[in-house]
């Protein structure tokens, strides 16, 4: 049988295929990553990464350089035709439990050159542009794919592959694995700008829920403002999209001189999920594997998370000696928050899209009166813990997302480092974790914990004595490698 030519071969060079080679390459696995196109997609797409996204970003080292060209706000505001406030987020600036702002908006293609620069620093990992996979089979000891390259068509050998491959996922058809709908399907003309005026803009990002068009407006990466306005029954989609449409759209904002047209583009939001996130030797991730409305700004986030979760488990069967079985809760502990996730976005979008006036107004009665009375669901969107899995079942915060502290000198995760965490109270005497101990103590004690062990990805898997953590580690997570106390 033929060498394997890497452990894990990724299709798709996206965010969520760069993101999960990364985060291999750092733990020793040999990857390589086939994209079809030749180079990063040079126009935005995804405007938005919350501070869990940011703190993935972190691990594969290229959180600063994100950090520095994203722009942030303070709120996001649902409005009504005339301007009242159906629903607000606000304290979208602040530090988020990730230990990052809890909301970044950024410049797409920017983050894909950031990651795609660090990818190249390492020798284990491979990106081939313009290649395309043209097929794949799997046996008992890993896959053979064959790609399209450029020089002719070549094979390549690994463990596993990971379908990255974006919504309509040639890996996903070709393993046989059907979407399921969730009913969400509206067609939306998306409209970038370069900004030569701030002053002229809105500072915050904004669903303005009018009957006659719905529209958002929002914050982009630095020097971009995006606006998205709603295709309406019976419209046609190229007619909308010609420029001088795209003028008088954009005439209420009075943004003439203050922007210039940098990219237009209809897309039809979608809600939709796979039924298998695995199959074999293959798995499937980021919009391969689901997708969502952009309401709540988390479609290219949503990737990054399954990254995270797919990395630190494969790198366990593949260099630890964890049973392949690991990976069959990767669906099982991600789908529930994606569900989640997409719930709220289908939320946020059923109350943007109403086109019908009598509807539209019977909706802004009721919301209005809510959120005087109290009721609106303002504030930060939570997503919920893992809840079956990996982790300590029944123990005190087991699934819950651990914070990442941060001083003014450090944050938590690079002092640490990737893999897993077993913080005692004993450790938080040592010299790297004195910073912390203010906050790390406060997490133990409302747990009533004498310690946590913190897997990779930065969820728990459980609390109580670091001994019988260890114990229950290793069983639970079938020898996923020695988790040495902090």
């Amino acid at each position: 049988m033929r060498e394997h030519d890497c452990d894990v071969l990724i299709v798709g060079g996206g965010p969520t295929g760069i993101t999960l080679a990364l985060l291999l390459a750092r733990r020793g696995v040999r990857v390589i990553v086939a994209e079809k196109e030749a180079d990063i997609y040079p126009l935005p797409r995804a405007a938005h990464l919350d501070h869990e996204i940011i703190r993935i970003l972190q691990e594969c080292g290229v959180a600063d350089e994100v950090m520095a060209t994203s722009r942030h706000t303070a709120r996001y505001d649902f409005l009504t035709a005339d301007g009242q406030i159906l629903l607000r987020f606000e304290g979208t600036d602040r530090i988020g439990p990730g230990g990052w702002p809890s909301a970044n908006m950024i410049h797409q293609p920017s983050v894909e050159a950031a990651l795609r620069r660090e990818l190249a620093s390492f020798a284990n990992a491979q990106l081939l542009s313009a290649c395309e996979c043209l097929s794949f089979s799997e046996d008992a000891e890993g896959i053979t794919a064959r790609l399209a390259a450029p020089d002719g068509e070549r094979t390549i050998r690994a463990r596993y592959l990971v379908g990255a491959d974006g919504a309509r996922s040639p890996v996903r058809h070709a393993a046989g694995i059907a979407m399921d709908d969730l009913g969400f399907e509206e067609p939306w003309l998306v409209i970038d700008t370069q900004v030569l005026d701030y002053a002229r803009l809105p500072d915050c990002n904004l669903q303005i829920c009018d009957p006659a068009r719905p529209t958002t407006c929002v914050l982009m990466g630095e020097g971009r403002h995006r606006w998205e306005f709603m295709i309406l029954p019976g419209e046609d989609a190229d007619q909308l999209a010609c420029d001088d449409s795209i003028a008088r759209l954009l005439e209420p904002w009075d943004v003439a001189g203050a922007v210039t047209l940098e990219r237009k583009a209809v897309y039809t939001f979608r809600a939709r999920i796979a039924h298998q996130w695995r199959k074999g030797r293959v798995l499937l991730a980021g919009d391969a594997a689901h997708q969502t409305p952009p309401f709540a700004g988390q479609g290219m986030g949503s990737g990054l998370r399954d990254a995270a979760n797919i990395a630190w488990k494969l790198d366990a069967v593949l260099r630890h000696g964890a049973g392949d079985a690991l990976l069959d809760t990767y669906q099982s502990e991600r789908e529930p928050n994606l569900r989640a996730m997409i719930q709220m976005a289908v939320m946020m979008g059923q109350t943007v899209c109403i086109t019908d006036p009598a509807a539209a107004a019977a909706r802004d009665v009721q919301m209005l009166a809510a959120r005087a009375a109290g009721h609106s669901p303002d504030g930060a969107v939570e997503y919920p813990p893992i809840s079956s899995g990996t982790i300590l079942a029944g123990s005190a915060g087991a699934g819950s997302y651990f914070p990442q502290p941060v001083t003014a000198a450090a944050r938590l995760d690079d002092v640490l480092g990737s893999g897993h965490w077993l913080i005692t109270r004993a450790s938080l005497d040592q010299p790297n974790l004195a910073p912390f101990r203010p906050a790390l103590e406060q997490w133990l004690d409302a747990h009533h914990a004498p310690a946590v062990l913190v897997r990779p990805d930065r969820y728990v898997f459980g609390t109580g004595q670091p001994d019988e953590l260890e114990a229950a580690w290793v069983k639970g997570s079938e020898k996923t490698g020695h988790c040495s106390d902090i």
